[in-house]
């Protein structure tokens, strides 16, 4: 996706809990940037993933040079539209 990258991985330990990670690093901006980056990824995790995330699995969001230009509703459906992607493989 334009303003992220999306890692899933199955843990298949038998726990059904959905983990979550984000990094965004030092070539995207400056810890203002950063953080304003990682704060817009927590947001995103916590209103789509409990109903579209893969259970038992860990998510990984990567920032993207252009991510902190995107508007919020857009890296929404981004996010829905990897995590269809991926549950779809």
């Amino acid at each position: 996706m334009p303003g992220f990258v999306l890692l899933v991985r199955p843990r298949d330990d038998g726990d059904e809990t959905i983990r979550v990670g984000f990094t965004v690093t030092k070539k995207i901006g400056n810890a203002v940037v950063r953080n304003r980056m990682k704060r817009r990824f927590r947001a995103l995790a916590r209103e789509i993933l409990p109903e579209k995330g893969i259970a038992g699995a860990d998510h990984v969001l990567i920032g993207r040079a252009g991510g902190i230009e995107r508007d919020y509703a857009s890296l929404a459906t981004e996010l829905k539209r990897a995590l269809k992607k991926v549950a779809s493989a």
